[in-house]
């Protein structure tokens, strides 16, 4: 094909592929421990980190990334302090990354133009130094699910269980909420900061919608990102469209099709029962 003689495009497909595979698998431990809006905080947050980083003349992409992982790891300690308003430390971090990225934005007057690349995402944006931050995050995250599989499957479901069984509770949510931000970060020049949480809840959703059990979530769920990312910077590349908005665009629409298919078969059902013999 002849976006691939493109050596941008071979960047974004390999970081995109990565992502889908690692975005979308987060997602489902993210919506069963009912933490869906993480994702989109710590996105506010790499956003301030990345202003952070031209402020201070520093990589943007590196800056944002570790002030996501700082972002992930406050939010896990303010969650413990706030066990009965869990959603409060979400709502602080929140507003506190938006509000500073505002502001250090308005201390460089030329920020704003380069910034659409990381708000919308861009193909072109994906550099090799950003393709192996993307790529070592992939395979610390792919790690980290399966050797810890069995300890983040009894943390998601009941976290008083996994701690009676002897799973530190502690340390293995902390190293979770490190993960999200490093993923968020990671997958800030494919999607772009404003829709990265679609990337890791939409193919979640639907795989927790049509999948039987938990391991057939996880693979629906990966797939799905694949395809949603790929034919997303297909579609990207030639109606020249930013790529965070056509990917999440064709995901939504995915969504949409596994809620109306469902519904077209559970009254099918109705009407198979109710049908004279």
């Amino acid at each position: 094909m002849e976006m691939f003689s493109y050596e941008f495009m071979q960047r974004a497909f390999w970081a995109g592929g990565l992502i889908g595979i690692i975005g979308p698998l987060l997602g489902v431990y993210l919506m069963l421990r009912r933490q869906v809006l993480m994702a989109d905080t710590l996105s506010h947050v790499s956003l301030a980190g990345v202003a952070l980083g031209s402020v201070l003349h520093l990589n943007p992409a590196l800056s944002g990334f570790a002030v996501a992982v700082i972002g992930g790891i406050v939010i896990e300690q303010l969650r413990r302090s706030y066990r009965t308003y869990s959603e409060l430390p979400v709502a602080i971090i929140m507003t506190s990354g938006l509000a500073l990225a505002v502001v250090l934005m308005s201390l460089k007057q030329n920020l704003s133009k380069s910034f659409s690349s990381y708000l919308f995402g861009s193909i072109v944006a994906v550099s090799n130094i950003q393709l192996l931050i993307i790529a070592i995050v992939a395979a610390i995250g792919l790690a980290f699910f399966i050797v810890l599989r069995r300890p983040l499957y009894n943390l998601t479901f009941d976290e008083e269980t996994a701690s009676i069984s002897g799973v530190r509770v502690g340390l293995l949510s902390f190293s979770f909420a490190v993960l999200t931000g490093m993923t968020v970060a990671a997958a800030m020049p494919v999607v772009g900061v404003l829709l990265v949480s679609a990337l890791i809840v939409l193919p979640a959703s639907i795989a927790l919608r049509v999948a039987s059990g938990f391991t057939a979530a996880i693979l629906i769920s990966i797939g799905v990102g694949l395809i949603g990312v790929f034919s997303g910077l297909t579609a990207s590349y030639y109606i020249n469209t930013p790529p965070g908005g056509t990917i999440s665009l064709i995901l939504l629409t995915f969504l949409l099709i596994s809620i109306a298919v469902q519904k077209l078969i559970r009254l099918k059902n109705r009407r198979n029962i109710h049908k004279p013999i």
